[in-house]
């Protein structure tokens, strides 16, 4: 989310322009904008959850190779 402000904080225009395209989108097709911003929200979820799940399990892969490479050092 801070990437998000950020990006339209410091590209204003670029983001008054964008913001007038989907309003713009939405005022023509509205049934056509509405179902695409669901899917792409559906989307995020899914890949939110899949990003939090996968999560864990690369963070204790990563602390077992690390605990290898110790014990092969005292060895």
């Amino acid at each position: 989310m801070d990437g998000i402000v950020s990006f339209a904080q410091n590209h204003t225009i670029i983001v008054i322009v964008l913001a007038l395209g989907l309003l713009f989108f939405a005022y023509r097709k509205p049934k056509l904008f509405f179902s695409l911003l669901f899917l792409g929200l559906f989307l995020a979820g899914v890949f939110y959850v899949i990003t939090r799940t996968a999560g864990p399990g690369s963070e204790q892969k990563k602390m077992i190779l690390e605990e290898e490479k110790q014990s092969d050092n005292n060895r």
